[in-house]
């Protein structure tokens, strides 16, 4: 009994690793093979594992009804007028330095700062220049001045040095005492700390001090209820590990209830916020169709349906309006990952994983022949996805890129049969044997290495080197991606036999209890992003736009992982985020015209 497969799923094959995507006969050729069905494999059902994940919430019909209601013409125009005075207000060079720091960190954290990076970077550096002597010292500002001003300017890849805090500190080298009754001064000088690189102790001090005399003044309500608010949410996670329109959303809402609010500000804020929300409202719409013609949920019921949560993790990464097809593009790898990922942790055997592994490698179409009917699928729908993409770069680039992203992929599945093996040998490695192979089966790598070509900019003969060699760029990111990964699924893992996980790995080798093995992870986290903190400013051959996805993979791991698992079995939490990011709009008042705005 045969079957026609789904056409999307083959409009793309070619024929043999020498051939290019690019032959256009090729890609409407018909290939006929058995019913793809997870349950007619080579294997008793009953030999299989089951991880049992709880069902896709965010069905097709759901998510087709949405309305996108902010994409009107009439909302695009009010929030220009309203980013035009925005730009005049950054642009004031009369303004006091202390405000002028207070109205880039406002514009930065509700969300509307990449209207106006060369603004702002322009800004800041006239604000740090005034604050300079003909000597080269710095005028002695207070701490939440001079905090915020050192968070800033790290943040937009200026040249500050942490010794900036030393007049903060006493004849013996510890941070004065007085400081600690300075709320506002403490939590800006918790924030900054998070920018430190390796080696520069006085962060890793400063650190120490403002988290431990924040959470005295949180207990003992020292301060307004707005402030402590903001205090509360930094030590949750702080400011640099969010990811930027999650926490968009916070600020709007927090800001909204401050009596010194501007006015422009804030509307602009939520106009942006509700008109970004709209395109990808478009965007995981669009991808909801590619998805059921995949037909990959119904056909593998044992992986996990997580369109929505793949969306989100792309949203995370970059949200900005004009990278739609990026976005879409990293959702059909993401959902492939996590469905081969199922494959690997939960389902296949290890012959199979092996022969699966080995078609990958090969990049041969042909190579389904010795797979199972459930594999066969997977391999046509990972196989048909990047020869599609490929074959976009080609057409419009000139640019193969196909061996890239087949070497990304195969590095991933050698790593994911590596960590099969352990599973079945019950071996638990050292933690750097560990490591070694886990920032690869992660998928940091496969998804950087197609959000370089994804970008749609001008490919560089140094940058496909340092893709080849992984580049620090691809590594540190997915380090913290597996740490945050073990730290908030390890325990889950462990009960369906998957016994290597850092935690368990560090307890073996030293010894550990399972609460120390834990705080070993979590330095371990901090270290990395200390060494990220230095990669990002440090020249590569990546443009900007790269490098700043890839630090924003390592905010949405510690998103994502932070209460447990949120990508595999999302919780309330996980739920209601992906809700305010995606399906609810922010309810706007009445709207006054933007001269009434302006004069208020």
């Amino acid at each position: 009994m045969t079957t026609l497969l789904n056409s999307s799923l083959i409009s793309h094959v070619t024929f043999g690793k020498s051939q290019k995507p690019v032959a256009q006969n090729l890609f409407h050729r018909r290939l006929i093979l058995p019913r793809c069905n997870a349950t007619t494999t080579d294997v008793k059902i009953s030999a299989r594992k089951s991880a049992n994940y709880q069902p896709n919430i965010w069905n097709y019909d759901f998510l087709q009804s949405l309305k996108h209601a902010y994409s009107d013409i009439k909302y695009e125009d009010r929030a220009n007028k309203l980013q035009e005075e925005v730009m005049r207000m950054i642009k004031d060079e009369n303004s006091d330095v202390l405000l002028k720091l207070e109205l880039i960190n406002d514009v930065k954290r509700l969300g509307l700062s990449y209207h106006f990076d060369k603004e702002i970077g322009e800004a800041l550096l006239r604000c740090h220049c005034s604050a300079i002597t003909f000597s080269g010292t710095i005028y002695h500002r207070g701490l939440h001045e001079t905090a915020l001003s050192f968070r800033l300017l790290r943040e937009y890849g200026y040249d500050v040095t942490a010794d900036i805090f030393e007049r903060f500190r006493d004849h013996n080298g510890n941070f004065k005492a007085s400081l600690a009754s300075d709320v506002e001064g403490m939590l800006s000088l918790y924030e900054a700390s998070f920018l430190g690189y390796e080696g520069e102790q006085i962060l890793d001090e400063a650190k120490d001090f403002s988290s431990f005399h924040l959470r005295v003044a949180l207990n003992k309500g020292r301060s307004s209820n707005m402030l402590l608010e903001q205090v509360n949410h930094a030590l949750e996670l702080p400011l640099h590990h969010r990811i930027q329109r999650l926490e968009a959303r916070w600020y709007i809402e927090s800001y909204s209830q401050r009596r010194d609010s501007n006015l422009v500000l804030l509307e602009a804020a939520k106009l942006d916020f509700n008109i970004v929300q709209s395109t990808l409202q478009n965007d995981i719409q669009e991808m909801s169709r590619w998805w059921k013609g995949m037909g990959l949920a119904s056909k593998l019921s044992f992986s996990r349906d997580r369109l929505m949560e793949c969306f989100f993790w792309t949203v995370g990464m970059v949200f900005e309006p004009q990278f739609s097809y990026l976005r879409k593009g990293l959702t059909k790898v993401t959902s492939l990952i996590t469905t081969i990922d199922d494959v690997y942790d939960v389902y296949g055997s290890l012959d199979e994983l092996e022969l699966f592994t080995a078609a990958v490698e090969s990049w041969d179409v042909k190579a389904v022949k010795v797979l199972p009917n459930y594999m066969k699928i997977c391999f046509l729908a990972l196989y048909n996805t990047v020869n599609e993409l490929a074959y976009d770069a080609i057409k419009e680039q000139g640019q193969d890129i196909l061996p890239y992203l087949t070497k990304a992929w195969s590095d991933m599945l050698k790593a994911f049969l590596r960590e099969a093996k352990w599973s079945r040998d019950k071996h638990v490695p050292r933690l750097d044997d560990y490591l070694q192979n886990a920032w690869v089966s992660v998928s940091g790598v496969v998804i950087l290495t197609h959000l370089y070509f994804l970008l749609n900019h001008s490919i560089t003969k140094e940058a496909l080197v340092s893709l080849d060699s992984y580049h620090s760029l691809l590594r540190r990111p997915s380090i913290i991606f597996r740490l945050c990964n073990d730290l908030g699924t390890s325990k889950a893992e462990l009960e369906r036999g998957e016994a290597a996980s850092s935690i368990l790995c560090y307890m073996r080798e030293s010894g550990a209890s399972e609460e120390g093995a834990y705080k070993h992870i979590h330095d371990l986290l901090n270290e990395t992003w200390k060494k990220m903190n230095q990669d990002r400013v440090s020249e590569s051959p990546f443009p900007k736009p790269f490098v700043e996805a890839a630090i924003n993979l390592a905010r949405i791991s510690q998103c994502t992982y932070q209460y447990g698992d949120g990508h595999g079995a999302p919780d309330s939490t996980a739920i209601d985020r992906i809700r305010s990011l995606i399906i609810e709009p922010i309810a706007l008042q009445e709207m006054h015209t933007f001269q009434q705005v302006v004069n208020q």
